[in-house]
């Protein structure tokens, strides 16, 4: 069971905060919060080296005005894993705050009247020393019309371990979506021992068309054939046998021209002048599975870090 928790009446609406301790050469959360829309779930593991924690919102996802303030500390001697459940579903701006008995958020109350304000997740995660942080949620989802900002800052000691998971899909294809979002914004700053290795930056913007003919190309237009594009931060102690094995694939690689994308796309580059410590992974694939497939296996080698069974629940 976590532990204490901070009173829920000192967070605005959509915070939450958790840190994961050590004691005994066992893992336990010692501080749990959130509020609505925000829900933070803990399940019991056998193995108590490990700590799960499933962030997710009430209703299966967020609407406009929706803001995710969510801080996480994992202390030295630790490892905890991030998951979700599903996608994380960003439903078209609609003008209504939600309803909560909480303090509503900074961001939404300066919305401009009149206008549906846009949905921002916003994690700030410290990972201490000999701690590690495994961040594996599902993809990122915008329905038609959505608008959605994600911030994401990684703090953590030089001999801390990191690994993040960010990707988005094209919609919901079986509504004929395929990338009609009106925006997409996601950052994800890393700090090593206070100083900046790595910012990764994607924006994805469906506007209006531009006087020039040659321009009008819809999003969709830009980003075909593909249905899901990924990112990869891996840093730290922990993940130097996948980096080496990613290194060696990749170096295998045959470069020549073809008539036609292949169905699944991937690239590598370091981080910094340590290439065999950090390393940016980016995937496109023309289906969502195949991206989440060869994650799957790209990673495995994490298992001998987290466990089999923990491992299993990342990728489901």
């Amino acid at each position: 069971m976590p532990g204490s928790s901070t009173s829920i009446s000192k967070l605005q609406a959509g915070g939450g905060r958790i840190t994961l301790s050590s004691h005994g050469g066992k893992a336990w959360i010692s501080e749990f919060s959130a509020t609505y829309p925000l829900k933070l779930l803990s399940p019991r593991l056998s193995d108590s080296a490990v700590a799960i924690v499933y962030v997710l919102t009430y209703g299966g996802g967020l609407v406009g005005g929706d803001c995710i303030e969510l801080t996480v500390n994992v202390e030295s001697d630790t490892k905890l894993l991030l998951l979700s459940q599903g996608s994380t579903k960003v439903f078209k701006d609609r003008p209504q705050q939600r309803l909560a008995s909480v303090q509503r958020s900074d961001y939404a109350s300066r919305s401009t009247p009149g206008q549906a304000p846009a949905t921002l997740q916003n994690m700030n995660f410290t990972v201490s020393s000999h701690g590690a942080l495994f961040l594996l949620p599902d993809p990122v989802t915008c329905f038609r019309s959505a608008s959605y900002s994600q911030i994401q800052t990684f703090r953590a000691s030089q001999d801390a371990t990191i690994v993040i998971l960010d990707w988005v899909t094209s919609g919901r294809k079986s509504l004929g979506e395929d990338w009609v979002l009106s925006r997409y914004y996601s950052v994800n700053e890393v700090l090593i021992a206070g100083k900046r290795v790595a910012k990764d930056v994607m924006l994805l913007e469906n506007n209006e068309f531009d006087s020039d003919s040659r321009l009008n190309r819809s999003l969709a237009e830009k980003l075909s054939p593909f249905a899901c594009y990924a990112t990869v931060i891996l840093r730290g102690p922990l993940v130097k046998e996948t980096i080496a094995q990613l290194t060696t694939r990749y170096g295998g690689i045959s470069i020549m021209q073809r008539k036609a994308p292949e169905d699944l796309l991937w690239s590598l580059s370091s981080i910094g002048s340590d290439k065999e410590n950090g390393a940016v992974v980016r995937v496109a694939g023309k289906e969502t599975e195949m991206v989440k497939d060869w994650l799957k296996n790209t990673l495995k080698s994490l298992e001998q870090h987290i466990g089999v069974d923990v491992y299993r629940r990342a990728f489901v």
